[in-house]
């Protein structure tokens, strides 16, 4: 049976064997900022659906598919990848209808190489929601045809060449080490804003490996090591200040803790060059990044959500860590700071979310688009530029707009109306 310890002053949950089922609630992990847990009793077979006309149109539990009544069907989920979900749109459809209790978004957090992606994936599978894969320089480097941009490397000056992840563990004094993570933050941030539109036009919850919110902790250990300069560390927290207050808190965010030592033998064990022989990974970078998560981000972010921390030295069980999510009584109270973000007072508060979400998405993305000269690892220069911009937008399947390049095999282009058909 799985114990329920103290370490550091936070708890955690140990591997557990037991049915969950027949699993006492001994071994139920407590959040770590939590006024008490709810009983689902009676929950089984009931369809939860709130009313547009209160105060909190969401459900105060998630349930897995095993309490779920087992011919519940979401309304049918409004096309927001395709379809801009404007004014009139926003008349004729509108958002909480589509609500239940699983409509939430939970972010799954933690060190390098702690099983993070696994450990998602059976959370979304368990409670039936969308799973959203950590971020990498994959989807920027990778265009919609295939070709990887970073081929395009020898075309291009130092500064203007590819910058990934591999490429920081192994080089982190680089030159676009800061530009690199400043991606990654674009790329978290765009994630968000999608998981938002996800819940918001669908009903769907989603299950995150990693966001926006945690991105800092890379920033901060970055900074202390000298991997990115002040200057670079002060442009970003005055870019996330400008765009992530537009978002909506997850509900949930789950930490599965490690201590140094047993991050420095995962990453041995799955044995990937770029991190095994990183310098970047030593154990006072990993040190610090953990100092971080637990004294800033989960100080920080147990405010606006709730939290669970697990001890994932060894792998747990995920049906336990279910279970423990079941019981938590996510607090609609209006007078409550804690998930304020969710409590919209009207049904036109939540459409005209659904709007900024949609098709106002880059109206947030765009404020991280003014450059700050003072900054001159993030800048290049005009010959730079120009010789970025020609390779770029001349490689395969970037010279139109996706479903336009002939070159690429697409065809019926006179008939076409709109970009990727």
């Amino acid at each position: 049976m799985g114990q329920a310890g103290d370490k550091g002053g936070k708890s955690n949950v140990a591997r557990s064997s037991t049915s969950r089922h027949q699993r006492s609630d001994e071994t139920m992990a407590l959040s770590v900022v939590r006024k008490g847990v709810s009983s689902l009793t009676g929950l089984a077979g009931r369809r939860l659906l709130p009313s547009a006309s209160v105060l909190q149109p969401q459900v105060a539990t998630i349930v897995s598919k095993a309490l779920r009544d087992k011919d519940y069907k979401r309304p049918a989920p409004f096309p927001y990848q395709e379809s801009q979900y404007g004014l009139i749109a926003a008349l004729m459809d509108k958002t909480t209808h589509r609500f239940d209790e699983n409509s939430k978004i939970i972010v799954v957090d933690g060190p390098i190489a702690a099983g993070k992606t696994k450990f998602a994936k059976e959370v979304a599978e368990e409670l039936d929601m969308h799973f959203v894969p950590g971020a990498n320089m994959d989807m920027v480097y990778i265009n919609s045809y295939g070709y990887d941009m970073r081929q395009l490397d020898s075309q291009l000056p130092e500064a203007a060449k590819s910058f990934d992840e591999k490429n920081f563990l192994q080089n982190p004094t680089h030159r676009n080490a800061a530009s690199f993570q400043f991606e990654m933050f674009r790329l978290r941030l765009t994630q968000y804003i999608d998981a938002l539109a996800h819940v918001l036009s669908t009903g769907q919850g989603v299950v995150m490996e990693r966001s926006v919110y945690s991105d800092m902790v890379f920033v901060e250990a970055m900074a202390k090591f000298g991997y990115m300069s002040k200057a670079a560390r002060n442009l970003y927290y005055e870019c996330k200040k400008v765009t992530v207050p537009e978002l909506m808190r997850p509900h949930l965010v789950i930490y599965l803790d490690m201590p140094v030592a047993a991050v420095q033998e995962r990453i041995k064990a799955r044995n990937l060059p770029h991190e095994v022989n990183s310098p970047a990974l030593t154990p006072e970078f990993l040190a610090y990044m953990e100092t971080v998560y637990k004294q800033h981000y989960l100080r920080e972010i147990s405010n606006h959500a709730e939290v669970l921390i697990y001890d994932w030295s060894e792998e747990g069980d995920t049906e336990v860590v279910v279970e423990d999510i079941e019981r938590i009584a996510f607090d609609f109270d209006k007078n409550d700071p804690k998930l304020a973000d969710w409590k919209q007072p009207d049904e036109w508060e939540w459409c005209q979310k659904r709007m900024q979400y949609t098709k106002g998405k880059n109206k947030i993305l765009n404020w991280m688009n003014v450059p700050d000269f003072s900054v001159p690892e993030l800048i290049l220069n005009a010959d730079e530029f120009k010789q970025f911009q020609d390779a770029w937008w001349n490689a395969p399947g970037m010279k139109y707009a996706e479903g336009f390049n002939t070159d690429m095999g697409d065809q019926f282009i006179a008939t076409k109306t709109r970009i990727g058909t």
